[in-house]
């Protein structure tokens, strides 16, 4: 494990599952919400899917005593979310897109009782232990029939190493 790779580690959980685990699925393919997860923004998006990416919003590499470091991780999850519905109500989207978030918050909290992601790191949403929601307004979206957008950030660290 390096801080290169804690992008791909946390959408290898996101997308990752276990039914004997009591986590949700996110991926499509399991029967979750999203027919994308995946590390990094694409150059060009998929149109009319459901995706979510992990983005590293910040790296913060925590010493302590002059000889361990941590590395602090500061993740973003980009959803993008279709707007559009079979039945044309504005509505529907809106509502699949809160109940796809809450899907991912359970995901993120992880195990009871582990909140390393299955080991891939030390620690995650717990210092500090919150994780925020960000929505896009809406009003921009529906009338062009763009996607909702969303954002959800939180912190993760790895073990520490002596250097």
């Amino acid at each position: 494990m390096s801080s290169a790779d804690a992008v791909v580690r946390e959408a290898a959980w996101l997308a990752a599952f276990d039914p004997t685990d009591g986590l949700p699925a996110l991926h499509a393919s399991q029967s979750g919400p999203f027919d994308v997860i995946q590390g990094y923004l694409p150059r060009t998006p998929q149109q009319r899917r459901a995706q979510l990416y992990v983005i590293r919003k910040r790296l913060q590499e925590v010493r302590t005593a002059h000889v361990r470091r941590m590395a602090r991780h500061w993740f973003e999850l980009r959803i993008v979310w279709p707007s559009s519905s079979p039945s044309g109500a504005a509505e529907g989207p809106q509502q699949a897109l809160d109940e796809a978030v809450e899907l991912v918050l359970q995901r993120v909290g992880g195990l009871l009782l582990d909140k390393t992601h299955g080991g891939r790191f030390l620690s995650v949403a717990e210092d500090p232990a919150e994780v925020t929601v960000e929505y896009a307004d809406p009003t921009d979206s529906l009338p062009n029939r763009a996607d909702l957008l969303c954002a959800i950030s939180y912190a993760a660290d790895d073990a520490e190493t002596n250097g």
